[in-house]
């Protein structure tokens, strides 16, 4: 699993990103600001697929500014951030929980303006993000997998990234309920499980 791991204080806990072909993509386009139209860029993508990581990988590295959760600002400040950073010359990079087409601007100066920016959206997982996810979630909680784990689960789970997180939490739990290792008979009960919330594709 190749990860890139992030400057963080002590207080905030180690923390990575996992690396895949679709991620580092991501990685490689915000890494080019002075690229983007006006020096803006906005980051989307589902539930749990690493935005607000990203966002302080970027700024970690010096890049520009980041603003997470930038479609929950008032308007009148975000278009204020912008202003600002073009005034200095700094880049911005806004992350959105809204994908395209569902972040709804009613002031028409920032709507045009951010109308204007780079979009790079986060797709849906690969088989090699997911199974990354999988490891750094299990190995986060001390969670030992049995071998073939990860190729088991690939192709009975949904392929998002909160599903996998949900999927190792109950794995997890249900290893510390019976108090017995990790098995592909325990991996099959936690994906009954998530049934009902997931809906695994293949059973």
């Amino acid at each position: 699993m190749r990860q890139i791991p992030l400057p963080l204080s002590a207080t905030q806990g180690a923390e990575s990103i996992v690396l895949s072909a679709g991620i580092q993509h991501v990685l490689d386009r915000l890494a080019k600001p002075g690229d983007w139209p006006f020096r803006t860029a906005i980051l989307a993508g589902p539930p749990r697929s690493g935005k607000s990581l990203i966002a302080r990988w970027f700024a970690a590295s010096g890049l520009g500014e980041a603003v997470d959760d930038a479609d929950r600002l008032p308007e009148d400040e975000l278009f204020h951030r912008w202003n600002r950073a073009q005034a200095n010359g700094t880049p911005l990079l806004l992350v959105s929980s809204a994908l395209p087409g569902e972040w709804k601007i009613a002031l028409p100066d920032l709507a045009s303006r951010l109308g204007a920016a780079l979009l790079v959206e986060i797709g849906p997982p690969e088989d090699e993000l997911l199974a990354g996810l999988i490891e750094q979630h299990a190995a986060r909680r001390g969670l030992a997998l049995c071998d073939g784990a990860a190729a088991y689960l690939l192709p009975r789970m949904v392929r998002a990234h909160a599903a996998a997180e949900a999927l190792v939490e109950t794995i997890d739990r249900l290893s510390l309920e019976r108090k017995a290792p990790v098995t592909i008979s325990l991996l099959r009960e936690a994906l009954g499980e998530q049934g009902g919330q997931w809906q695994p594709r293949l059973l």
